[in-house]
């Protein structure tokens, strides 16, 4: 199964080198942006920068309280992410019950679940377009406290046996009530010196940049390409051939474009044809290159259109 990785921060673990981490192979990571109603992680702003600035997929969590009130706590996350979220950016809800339960006190599942309802759905209405998912547990998945179809990070810990990334990918894919989490956060205690929580995505790195919004890299348009061949069997030919006679229209209209804007050839005369202006032209690209006599006779040789197409953008095939 295809997978990647990612790793989560809060104000804990300080700053970070997110350059490092990218190339370590992490592909995605999350910082603390919010708690309740109405805490900032101190944190966050310096935390998000860093991971935009490094290519990574950024995402931030708020921790919820569901017994206050979940429209102000969505609109605390909302205001602390604002200034950093868009196209790409993704959001989670930590779910998660403090080991005394004073965040859940007092709240039946029935009420958790439509907390958390109402968060979500506020969050989506403020990001139109942006994913929002929840971060959980298998109790709180048990329970009924996740509404379905819900994107789905899912904590849980084998302990020394699953402790890498690598270790995490060979492992299989957890099932907690039923679920598939997208990602699962394996450790928050991995192998090495690095104390930080570590997850990682069933989807490739593609996929899953994919998934969260992101517009694909565009592949690089290829470069156009000139045989050299035609373009020599042109400049013999054209120039005692009728006026505007062309040989190889398209490759040579490549050539006199690159020695226009060398400001060998004038404008005009940028017509396809390999004609004795476009030669005179070809011999000043040859002469400021070095060469003289029969080497710069405005016949085209490889190494000189191979570095009038390095310059202006084309190759040079036989």
């Amino acid at each position: 199964m295809a997978t990647c990785r990612g790793i989560d921060v809060s104000a804990y673990p300080g700053a970070q080198d997110w350059t490092a981490w990218k190339k370590q192979g992490v592909v995605f990571a999350f910082a603390k942006a919010s708690e309740g109603q109405s805490t900032h992680d101190p944190k966050f702003a310096t935390h998000i920068k860093g991971i935009k600035a490094a290519g990574l997929v950024p995402g931030a969590y708020h921790f919820a309280w569901p017994n206050q009130d979940p429209r102000k706590e969505a609109a605390n996350y909302i205001s602390a992410v604002k200034p950093y979220a868009g196209k790409g950016f993704t959001h989670w809800l930590d779910l998660e019950r403090y080991s005394d339960g004073r965040n859940y006190r007092g709240k039946t599942d029935t009420q958790i679940r439509e907390w958390v309802t109402t968060w979500l759905a506020a969050v989506r209405t403020a990001f139109p377009g942006q994913r929002v998912g929840v971060y959980t547990s298998a109790d709180d998945l048990a329970k009924g406290h996740v509404p379905s179809g819900t994107p789905l990070w899912y904590p849980a810990y084998p302990g020394t046996s699953v402790d890498t990334f690598a270790e995490a990918q060979a492992h299989s894919q957890p099932s907690p009530s039923g679920w598939k989490p997208l990602i699962w956060q394996f450790t928050s205690d991995p192998a090495g010196p690095d104390r930080i929580d570590q997850s990682i995505a069933y989807l490739s790195a593609s996929d899953f940049r994919a998934w969260a919004g992101e517009a694909p890299t565009p592949a690089p348009a290829p470069k156009p390409s000139v045989s050299l061949a035609h373009v020599v069997a042109a400049a013999k030919k054209d120039p005692s051939a009728a006026q505007g006679h062309t040989t190889y229209k398209a490759e040579v209209l490549i050539v006199e474009r690159a020695l226009q804007a060398e400001k060998f050839l004038a404008a005009q005369y940028v017509d396809g044809s390999f004609g004795s202006l476009t030669v005179n032209a070809y011999a000043r690209w040859q002469k400021s290159l070095g060469y003289s006599g029969s080497a710069a006779d405005g016949i085209p040789g490889k190494t000189s259109l191979t570095k009038l197409g390095a310059k202006h953008g084309f190759t040079v095939t036989t």
